[in-house]
């Protein structure tokens, strides 16, 4: 199973969890012309796309909350615009209600309007980079509960990865300068990383064998369920749509903010989904977690250079050392797929039924 941590995790851990394109036993879609290496490129453009538009989630909805709309209503317009945009895939996919009620629930509740909710939260009150950062605990986390609470061994190298990611994240938080960031922005950012873990034990739990979910249901219809729930906590009615007909912050520029909405809505949800679950089929779990982590280094950049947020030279070799440990993290821990035996161990004893981080990111 794969784990990832800010927006990649809706399109790419949903793909690897349900099954490549809802199919169980359908053989592997052919490469296009050009053969693998034409495959491979295409999938390679189309993740760079979805880590460019997931990294740009953050950045367009900070300017909109300075403009006095709260975290919740932001996150709301998100998903409620994404889950309009995609009700054709929803009808396509309407037995998937019937048949997936738990898992689409787990993905709307946790992955879309828990992650986003609290990261919508967090940056409103630390850094864009800090806050998905933070995230990229997730696959740590995964592992713990694997290690303490299923009780089953992981690898060496996924503790290396574990202890550099928590270390790493101690140099992003400073935490020798007593904590400089806001706690409760701190602690919302690590509620977005437990939500996100919540639903990859969940989803390993149910999403294989014959009932395996087409991935691009499971996100239509995890955006419509997120929206509801939201409508409940967000109280759009309650909301200054004055707002949105007017312009926003951005470093010195004021920029309009729908404009910055349907960035969120269309590019860095919609578009960033699709891409996502388009270039998982393409690339090899290497490369694919590489270019994930590209999220947090493309909402970093962007956020330095969009609004004015730097981050000290610790911070930033403190955010290298997460990526790095979190990249560790999820390639070392081993498969079960293929690897067991008759007694259902793997070959060579390895633990084989944890769930399995295979690639870091979700916003």
């Amino acid at each position: 199973m794969r784990v990832t941590t800010g927006d990649q995790a809706g399109a790419q851990a949903v793909s690897a969890a349900e099954g490549d394109w809802g199919q169980p036993g359908r053989p592997e879609k052919p490469a296009p012309d050009g053969g693998p290496a034409r495959a491979r490129n295409l999938g390679l453009v189309l993740a760079l796309i979805s880590a460019f538009a997931f990294g740009g989630s953050g950045v367009a909805a900070k300017p909109l909350i300075s403009a006095g709309l709260e975290p919740l209503q932001v996150t709301w317009l998100r998903v409620a615009g994404a889950a309009l945009v995609m009700l054709p895939v929803t009808w396509r996919h309407r037995r998937l209600l019937l048949r997936r009620p738990a898992l689409l629930l787990g993905f709307g509740l946790l992955a879309v309007a828990g992650v986003q909710a609290c990261y919508f939260a967090a940056l409103s009150r630390i850094p864009v980079g800090v806050a998905l950062l933070i995230e990229y605990l997730a696959p740590a986390l995964v592992l713990g509960w694997v290690r303490f609470v299923q009780r089953k061994p992981v690898t060496r190298a996924a503790a290396v990865g574990v202890v550099l990611a928590v270390g790493g994240l101690a140099c992003v938080v400073e935490v020798w300068s007593g904590l400089s960031f806001d706690p409760v922005g701190l602690v919302l950012a690590l509620g977005a990383a437990c939500c996100q873990v919540g639903y990859f034990v969940l989803s390993d739990h149910g999403s294989d064998g014959e009932d395996a979910a087409d991935p691009l249901g499971v996100i239509a219809y995890g955006l419509l369920i997120g929206a509801v729930l939201l409508t409940v906590v967000a109280r759009p009615w309650e909301m200054d749509w004055a707002v949105l007909g007017g312009s926003t912050d951005m470093a010195g520029t004021r920029v309009p903010a729908v404009l910055l909405l349907g960035w969120i809505v269309l590019i860095a949800t919609v578009l960033a989904y699709l891409t996502g679950i388009l270039s998982v089929r393409r690339l090899s779990p290497q490369v694919a977690g590489v270019v994930a982590c590209l999220e947090a280094v493309i909402a970093t950049v962007l956020a330095w250079v969009l609004l004015d947020e730097h981050l000290t030279a610790p911070q930033i070799v403190g955010g290298a050392v997460v990526l790095a440990g979190a990249f560790i993290a999820q390639s070392a821990t081993p498969k079960g797929d293929g690897a067991e035996g008759a007694d259902g161990s793997a070959a060579g004893g390895s633990p084989v039924d944890a769930p399995t981080p295979d690639r870091t990111s979700y916003r």
